[in-house]
């Protein structure tokens, strides 16, 4: 665990937990870490909604995939950052999605009700967590929110300017890196990925934006 003291220390859920406490805390919690390849399923649709995911090393995207096979990308997760807590705190019986490591990943999982139920030393630093807890599901909620306002746009070429100015405010510049390859924003952004090429290369020839790979730039 000591190896990924750094990254755990940037994570929200452990936020003004000192330093000392925190191997107390992990250790109260029972976490547990699980090494998965690329492309490895870590829960899956339909797995019991129960535990909190911390990516540790690599990545995970959560999917949604309807009844024909079609593929949406809720967000994705990088090292020190959460999921499946909405679930979990929620405590539906059941995953509605899919969380799946899109390069070889370590992740932390930890079980939702070792956070809300606090243990019989009432540690203070638990409360402290819950506290941040709270403050992450809020977080997450305005992210959830912000994809809503890429997707409900009308065209592929609305939805991706959307995105792509979204991004250059999060970023401070407008020339940023995005998370996803060509099919993954797609998948996003919930268009054809036929479609989304084409008006990439529209928007390049009108010079409004150049890109090479996942790497953008607004003009």
């Amino acid at each position: 665990m000591k190896k990924f003291l750094e990254i755990l220390k940037k994570c929200s859920l452990f936020a003004d937990v000192s330093e000392e406490n925190l191997g107390a805390l992990l250790g109260c919690l029972q976490a547990k870490t699980v090494f998965f390849d690329k492309k490895y399923t870590v829960m899956a649709e339909g797995d019991p909604a129960r535990y909190i995911g911390i990516v540790l090393s690599g990545g995970v995207q959560v999917e949604q995939t309807d009844y024909y096979g079609n593929r949406s990308i809720l967000f994705s997760a990088e090292p020190s950052e959460l999921f499946a807590e909405t679930f979990a705190c929620a405590e539906v019986s059941s995953l509605p999605v899919s969380i799946i490591a899109k390069e070889p990943s370590e992740i932390m999982l930890i079980d939702c009700r070792r956070i809300l139920y606090t243990c019989s030393n009432g540690c203070g630093f638990h409360q402290q967590m819950i506290f941040n807890l709270m403050k992450n599901l809020a977080t997450k909620n305005m992210a959830f929110h912000r994809k809503m306002e890429v997707t409900s746009k009308r065209s592929t070429r609305e939805k991706l300017m959307a995105y792509l100015l979204q991004q250059a405010k999060k970023n401070g510049k407008n020339a940023f890196v995005i998370p996803f390859d060509r099919q993954e924003l797609a998948d996003y952004l919930e268009v054809d990925r036929s479609g989304l090429s084409a008006e990439i290369s529209k928007l390049r020839k009108e010079g409004v934006l150049s890109c090479r790979k996942n790497q953008f730039e607004l003009l």
